[in-house]
């Protein structure tokens, strides 16, 4: 057997799903590795038979039959930073924070004042500047596809883009053979402050100077009309290779000036800030570098508000190396005119995530945001949600949550996943955010990997189980029946999206099958009244 940690790096509508990564669900074949797993599926298809993932240094290609090979690095080793940038799953969501994110009610809020021409946007995600919320989600093959916001939610006009797109900067597919990672993350805000939110898309994988994998990433601009490739603009950075520049990115205020800003993660140990104003001609603020001292691979990044003053502050999740160990790290950077690197609390530390996701909110409404970040390889795959509170420096003591937690509906058992996807939001009117937990590998009835999605409930302890929801497939009035290897609950949000004022709940399995719309009320989510709708649930939070 070789020797590797590979791990297979299929990404849909923008999310890297993860494959089975243990010895005995891979094999040799040839000189490369491939995967046989049943946990995904694709278009529906019954993975119980025979699906093969190939895996070639972070290609990402679903089929029955191997179209290419490539051999496997090497296990991580005490010479870390050695490591190649493509040998892990990052099960990353393209989030897209606000502008400048406040604490209002305990929740982190997107709206940064009245849209003009002379003003911010409104919302973070408004790239038409007509009012109303926007969806952002990247696909697959390196496209990005933007479905406009309406009165009454989103609307039916959908733009997609690549960078084969009119003005978008680049060659689609020059990565050197390790794939098309354009919109493979993404972030929103309003980054020249003329009324229209910008996209910001990034691509880890470009090559820039005839450097295979010095990464990129690109300013698509909002206009009246929405995002177009016209002036797209590439932000400078030095070209090296296998940097992997734009792994991680996300938008706030994290100097606290009032300007939207952006931060960058590559693939190897470092965060870039780029602080506002963005120009059209590619000039920007200052930008600095923090790199973590030490070992952090960054698997994926959450930007909010932690302490009470005005900046964003910045949480860059990641695989870390203690006592000969790989671990699950979140590495805090505090916001302020100077950003200062915090402390690296360690999430999980004998069997990390390897594709974590998290959110903050202030869970307890004590003032300081709370990190929720998932960590479903915890007790045999059955998962947990680990919340680091929030204090006046940063993250201070933690709690975990499981399917054992007192009211969580449903037990916790091997490979459920529990904590597949995370999304805050005040569900039932009390002030306190709640959070949705996506449970994609749950077994309804029969049906093996059907999934399913939790409501936990923020109150003055913070989350618990206490009246708790849990919705299936098989909840009266959720449209459709449970479906075997589905993973219903692989991708969750909360959103106001039918626009009545109260928190809904947006439920997307593993294909491109259409999402399910869980309405809310002013006691909490409900099936009554639920609803398929075409907007897949990896939009900004």
């Amino acid at each position: 057997m070789t020797n590797s940690c590979l791990f297979a790096d299929l990404r849909v509508h923008g999310r890297r799903l993860r494959f089975a990564t243990e010895p005995e669900e891979y094999g040799e074949y040839g000189r490369g590795l491939i995967l046989v797993t049943r946990t995904w599926g694709f278009r529906g298809r019954d993975v119980g038979k025979t699906v093969w993932a190939e895996i070639c240094m972070g290609e990402r290609r679903l089929g029955t039959t191997i179209t290419r090979r490539s051999e496997s690095p090497p296990c991580p080793s005490h010479d870390h930073r050695r490591r190649h940038m493509f040998t892990r799953t990052n099960l990353r969501l393209a989030l897209a924070t606000a502008t400048a994110v406040s604490l209002t009610g305990g929740l982190l809020t997107l709206s940064v004042g009245a849209a003009s021409a002379a003003t911010p946007a409104k919302y973070a995600d408004d790239f038409n500047g007509d009012g109303y919320r926007d969806y952002a989600v990247a696909g697959l093959g390196g496209e990005v596809a933007v479905t406009y916001g309406t009165a009454t939610g989103p609307g039916t006009t959908t733009k997609t883009f690549t960078q084969s797109s009119a003005g978008i900067p680049g060659t689609a597919g020059d990565a050197g053979g390790y794939g098309d990672a354009f919109g493979e993350d993404i972030a929103s805000a309003d980054l020249n402050r003329d009324g229209y939110a910008d996209l910001a898309v990034a691509d880890f994988t470009e090559k820039v100077s005839g450097k295979a994998g010095s990464g990129a990433v690109t300013i698509v601009w909002g206009r009246k009309t929405g995002l177009t490739g016209t002036d797209a603009t590439r932000l400078k950075v030095t070209a090296r290779s296998d940097q992997g520049f734009g792994k991680e990115i996300e938008t706030g205020d994290f100097n606290g000036d009032g300007k939207a800003d952006l931060a960058i993660a590559n693939a190897i140990d470092s965060v870039y800030v780029y602080r506002g104003g963005f120009a059209k001609s590619g000039t920007t603020g200052k930008v600095t570098k923090h790199t973590r001292d030490g070992i952090l691979e960054p698997t994926g990044m959450v930007a909010g508000k932690v302490t009470k003053d005005k900046a964003t502050d910045l949480y860059l999740l990641g695989q870390g190396y203690h006592n000969d160990k790989m671990t699950q790290d979140a590495w805090f950077l505090r916001g302020g005119s100077t950003i200062k690197p915090g402390k690296v609390t360690v999430v999980n530390g004998s069997t990390p995530d390897y594709s974590p996701t998290g959110v903050v909110a202030d869970f307890d409404k004590d003032g300081y945001g709370d990190l929720a970040v998932s960590d479903t390889r915890y007790n045999n795959k059955a998962g947990s949600v680990v919340v680091w509170r929030g204090g006046s420096t940063g993250p201070t003591t933690k709690y975990r949550l499981t399917q054992s937690t007192a009211g969580v509906a449903t037990a916790a058992t091997t490979r459920d996943y529990f904590g597949s996807d995370l999304s805050a939001g005040d569900t039932n009117g009390d002030g306190y955010p709640d959070l949705a937990v996506g449970v994609y590998s749950e077994k309804v009835g029969s049906m093996e990997d059907a999934g399913g999605v939790h409501v936990l409930r923020g109150g003055k302890s913070g989350l618990t189980g206490k009246n708790s929801q849990w919705f299936t497939r098989a909840t009266a009035g959720v449209p459709g029946d449970p479906r075997e290897y589905e993973s219903f609950g692989s991708l969750v949000r909360l959103r106001d999206i039918d626009r009545d004022g109260d928190k809904d709940l947006l439920v997307s399995n593993n294909s491109y099958d259409p999402s399910v719309l869980l309405p809310g009320t002013g006691s909490g989510i409900t099936a009554t009244g639920a609803r398929e709708l075409n907007v897949v649930a990896a939009f900004p939070q």
